[in-house]
């Protein structure tokens, strides 16, 4: 639209796919067969940062896999996940200027067939937004911060973004 604040528009920063796996390090090889097949980057382990009696893991133990997807990517992979959950999400899922949900099993994910080797799984979501400007805190050189303003990105802005770009139903599960 004419005249509209470029350092407003709101952009993906990144996509992070993961799965859980608990204290069974079985799962741990087609967790990241999974990832590799979905994302085509390959996965990196997740470790526990404290020991879980009740769940039977131990620090240092292996409970995950995960792979982080950025730029055109990100997007790709956002729009396939949406479509995975039937474009609907949960009010809830929007905070922090991210987006996190859940796809229950990935034969849900389309042009992805059931493969016996992997078994069921599922992985969650979760998708970072910024806007122009971020990296002014992040460079090396000549470092200054971002205004609280333009770091907090309210939960409308990125419910109409979804919606927009995404064809999003947010609000509905």
């Amino acid at each position: 639209m004419p005249g509209a604040n470029l350092m407003e528009s709101i952009y993906i920063d990144k996509v992070v796919l993961n799965i859980g796996i608990g204290s069974n390090e079985d799962l741990f090889q087609n967790a990241k067969m999974l990832l590799e097949k979905l994302s085509g980057c390959k996965p990196v382990k997740t470790v526990s940062k404290r020991r879980v009696p009740e769940l039977k893991i131990r620090k240092g133990q292996t409970i995950g896999a995960m792979v982080t997807l950025r730029n055109e990517d990100a997007t790709k992979m956002l729009m396939k996940a949406l479509e995975a959950n039937d474009g609907a999400i949960g009010s809830s899922a929007i905070s922090n200027n991210s987006l996190s949900f859940g796809v229950k099993e990935y034969i849900y994910f389309s042009g992805v067939k059931y493969d016996p080797k992997i078994g069921m799984l599922g992985l969650n979501v979760n998708a970072s937004f910024t806007r122009k400007g971020r990296r002014v805190e992040n460079r090396k050189r000549k470092r200054s911060k971002m205004g609280i303003k333009h770091k907090r990105i309210p939960d409308d802005s990125i419910k109409a973004y979804l919606e927009k770009n995404f064809n999003a139903k947010v609000g509905q599960e």
